[in-house]
Parts: structure tokens; sequence; C-alpha cells
């Protein structure tokens, strides 16, 4: 008998995650537990830290969230505070974009955004 490798999440593809609690569209979500029958553990992501992909609708704790996610996609993600064309962000309170200062880079802005406006950013 053979043995195959197959992709558990293909980079640059939609995934479902299941929220650990509840999550609002166009903010960044990461990784918060391990997976339960193959659905990843997701809520999200605190300031300055790394990224699993973007909601791309809203959830309560326990309901199925889908994740926008992969290098050079464009998405749309709440902005905190202004920040300028092709600037660099991270994530920032409550999983909005801010301007990249000391955290992990997870895109740049594709044109400025001002605080509480939807913010085109392309993903790292």
């Amino acid at each position: 008998m053979s043995q195959t490798s197959i992709d558990v999440y293909n980079p640059g593809h939609d995934i479902t995650g299941r929220a650990a609690t509840k999550v609002e569209a166009s903010r960044f979500l990461a990784i918060t537990g391990n997976s339960a029958s193959g659905v990843l553990t997701v809520g999200h992501a605190v300031a300055g830290g790394r990224v699993a992909g973007v909601a791309k609708y809203g959830a309560e704790a326990g309901e199925l969230v889908g994740l926008a996610r992969g290098n050079s996609r464009v998405v749309r993600v709440v902005a905190a505070s202004s920040i300028a064309a092709f600037g660099d962000v991270e994530v920032g309170p409550d999983a909005k974009a801010v301007p990249a200062t000391t955290g992990k880079v997870v895109g740049y802005a594709i044109t400025s955004a001002t605080a509480g406006s939807l913010a085109a950013i392309s993903l790292a």
C-alpha cells in the first residue's frame, strides 16, 4: 500500500473555523486552540500578533465562520486608526488594522483609510 500525503490546508484558499468567542466581520482572526472534528478553533487576533485570516462574516461563539486568506489577497479589514496608502499594517485593538510599529506585519494598505472605515489590505 502506497503512502500518500494530502493537504490539510492549501495556502490561499479560504477555510472555515469555529468561533471560540463572538467574532466580528472584517476583523483579523487567529487560531486560538486545537481543531475539533477537523475544524480550527479561531477568535480575534491579538494586537501585534499573527493572523490566520480575516473574518468573512460575524459569528457567535460555537458557530462556524469563514476565513479569507492568502498571500497578496486583498480583503477589507476595519481600521482602528488612520492608515497611509501602501503602509504596512499589523493587528491593533479589537483585531482591527493599524499602521505597523513593533508587531508582526500582516499586510499593507492598498489605499489610505480612516479610523472606523474598511481598509483594503493586501495580506502578507
